[in-house]
């Protein structure tokens, strides 16, 4: 089955599934370990990981497409990509979704940001026409070779004009095509619950740290019927880990101060699978 098949499969068991995102090899592997079903390609982790910067739409296709195929050739968990607004008009998200779909994703979330876009918590958003959307949502769907690739169409229009305008959006990406919706940055419980309430196809409900959305409990997400519960902060969690890392090693005398913050060299290279690069080795090593 492929990954994309699987994903749509947990869509359907009616179970609501925390999602992790991932920057990296590493750090998909890491969360796979942890038993996370599904993963995600963090747009915010990427621009902090690649480039240093802030995610206001500064890396590329090329950039993301590559950070993808990296995740997805080290686990085998389902990765949906964020695509951020499809890197151009509906014929550049064609490209986008043939890219990501031959990277191995399992499906993309597309939004309906006018470009460059800004991470969806940043003051100072702007979308297009919601015509335009729609015609990158058809785009997409148009795209894909595998009918089981996931389009998730993602808006940002509660900040920009309500959360009716947002809702209408919503219905009319559903129309276009999508298989799931992302309304992003609500803000109150109770316009959640209507987000919850009013989209017809499987959801995803952003689950950030800090930012404009209020903090529900994943017991009460999963009771409004969210099907994928999304954390995004991995970049901020390893930020925070290696800062506090950081000021110990500079204060320490002795590694064995710090031993407890450090996987063992011999614990870690198993976890990235040397001991299958050892055994691979043998079998053309030369008699």
């Amino acid at each position: 089955m492929s990954v994309s098949a699987t994903l749509r499969e947990y869509l359907a068991d009616g179970e609501s599934r925390l999602m992790v995102s991932a920057y990296d090899a590493l750090t998909a592997r890491v969360a796979e370990e942890a038993g996370f079903e599904v993963l995600h390609l963090t747009g915010f982790g990427a621009s902090a990981a690649l480039a240093g910067t802030p995610d206001i739409g500064l890396l590329s296709l090329t950039e993301m497409v590559e950070a993808c195929r990296r995740i997805c050739d080290a686990t085998a968990r389902p990765v949906i990509a964020d695509a951020d607004t499809g890197h151009g008009n509906p014929l550049n998200v064609r490209r986008t979704i043939r890219e990501f779909e031959a990277a191995g994703a399992a499906g993309v979330h597309l939004e309906d940001q006018v470009a460059p876009k800004r991470c969806g918590h940043m003051a100072g958003k702007s979308v297009i026409p919601a015509r335009d959307m729609v015609a990158k949502i058809k785009a997409a769907v148009d795209a894909r070779r595998d009918d089981t690739f996931v389009i998730m169409a993602r808006t940002d229009a509660r900040a920009v004009d309500g959360l009716d305008a947002a809702l209408e959006r919503a219905a009319l990406y559903v129309e276009a095509g999508a298989d799931m919706i992302f309304v992003e940055a609500p803000r109150s419980e109770e316009e959640i619950e209507r987000i919850a309430r009013e989209v017809s196809v499987p959801q995803l409900f952003n689950w950030t740290f800090g930012a404009l959305t209020p903090h529900l409990d994943r017991a009460r997400l999963a009771e409004l019927g969210f099907e994928l519960v999304l954390f995004s902060d991995i970049a901020s969690v390893v930020h925070h880990g290696l800062t506090a890392f950081h000021a110990r090693l500079a204060a320490a005398e002795s590694l064995d101060e710090i031993a407890d913050a450090i996987t063992p060299f011999d614990d870690f290279n198993a976890f990235v699978g040397l001991p299958e690069w050892r055994a691979l080795e043998q079998r053309y090593v030369a008699e």
